[in-house]
């Protein structure tokens, strides 16, 4: 009986895994890797800061971790990149509406931290968009770097980022449930 229950948690876990969009990747220096989806919406809380999962489409996320190579010393390997300030804009690209939203710290048992949000996409779900992301790298008042850092890297964690994705298509993962 355990074995079928572990195996019945791992299928719903694969298929949950499995339903993310991948929009995009990117490595940039110092070894910071970013993976962007789409994934499909979620309950996140609290309702004051986030839209509940019956009001929107789609779950943009930004997963940004060290890569498992070629970081900096110190680095846990695959770990979170913290204290960067996203942003991502979803442009339909009929239409030309757009949404525009913060990406914020978020955490589950899947992906474990990333950055994220819950939105409402400005078409319909079968249209094609646009998607842009601009990544900042925190600011002195977050973030201290020593000196041996600024001896081999500088003032900054990394510099600014904007990537830009077209003919992203999110049926699918709209369409999708995580229930």
């Amino acid at each position: 009986m355990k074995y079928i229950l572990l195996t019945i948690y791992l299928l719903n876990l694969n298929f949950l895994t499995s339903q993310e969009l991948i929009i995009g990747e990117e490595r940039v220096d110092p070894g910071i890797v970013f993976i962007f989806e789409g994934a499909v919406k979620d309950h996140v809380m609290p309702h004051g800061m986030h839209l509940k999962e019956n009001e929107t489409n789609v779950h943009i996320e930004a997963r940004v971790n060290w890569d498992i190579k070629n970081t900096p010393a110190g680095s846990p390997k695959g770990g979170f990149v913290a204290y960067l300030h996203i942003t991502s804009k979803v442009t339909n690209q009929k239409t030309g509406l757009s949404t525009f939203i913060d990406l914020t710290p978020h955490i589950n048992l899947i992906d474990n931290y990333h950055y994220a949000r819950n939105i409402s996409l400005p078409g319909k779900k079968d249209e094609l968009y646009t998607v842009e992301f601009n990544i900042i790298p925190p600011t002195n008042i977050e973030l201290s770097p020593h000196k041996d850092w600024l001896d081999k890297y500088g003032s900054q964690l990394m510099t600014n980022q904007y990537f830009l994705y077209d003919d992203v298509n999110f049926e699918e993962i709209a369409n999708a449930s995580r229930r």
